[in-house]
């Protein structure tokens, strides 16, 4: 299963979102409030349970300065994932920011399950990026 979520122009240039979005202590501000519970971060990882969902869990494998965050699924979670957060300057002051998610172990009946709530969550995880305040 892929999801590609929307793609959102944040108004900062790309090296200031891509240390932002390098460090997962910044993610609690980009996952829907509502929406997470029992949060646990560090720089490298976070954890978290998605209410309706499951326990959830990120580490930043590799990064690409500027351009490429690289996460993996971590700790409880109960799928295998990667998600890359791909990071695009329009201009000076401007980054393209969008997200794919992959998870190769899932099998038909959860595709259908986990499809429209991860793109829903993803979808606001990346329009949020350009309402929290980055310097």
């Amino acid at each position: 299963m892929i999801i590609e979520s929307n793609r959102q122009i944040v108004d900062k240039n790309a090296a200031l979102v891509f240390q932002f979005l390098s460090n997962l202590n910044n993610y609690r501000k980009l996952f829907p409030e509502d929406k997470i519970e029992n949060w646990d971060a560090t720089e490298d990882s976070c954890t978290c349970k998605i209410k309706g969902l499951s326990d959830i869990g990120l580490k930043r494998v590799a990064t690409t300065p500027n351009t490429l965050i690289y996460l993996d699924s971590h700790g409880k979670s109960p799928i295998k994932f990667t998600l890359n957060i791909y990071l695009s300057e329009v201009n000076e002051n401007q980054t393209e920011v969008y997200l794919i998610f992959e998870g190769s172990s899932i099998n038909p009946f959860m595709k259908m399950m986990l499809e429209k709530p991860l793109t829903n969550f993803f979808n606001d995880f990346v329009s949020q990026v350009n309402n929290v305040k980055i310097s």
